[in-house]
């Protein structure tokens, strides 16, 4: 039985943006490598975080971030 997955559009939204992970990690409070684990789908943020960063995008969580049940 499956857990799900947390899956995130962030990498998407950075680059749109013209964003680094360095300027987005400083933004949002982190580490650059946390940045690239987000991205990689490797560590799921906390709920702060994951707010921060939708905050930082200007974007509703749900379009940052997305749970999939079959994951």
């Amino acid at each position: 039985m499956s857990k799900g997955r947390v899956r995130n559009a962030i990498r998407a939204l950075r680059l749109a943006e013209g964003m680094t992970q360095q300027e987005l990690a400083a933004a949002v409070g982190a580490t650059r490598q946390t940045v690239i684990a987000i991205e990689a789908g490797k560590y799921a943020p906390s709920l702060e975080l994951a707010f921060r960063i939708a905050r930082t995008f200007n974007q509703p969580f749900e379009a940052v971030f997305q749970f999939d049940p079959s994951g």
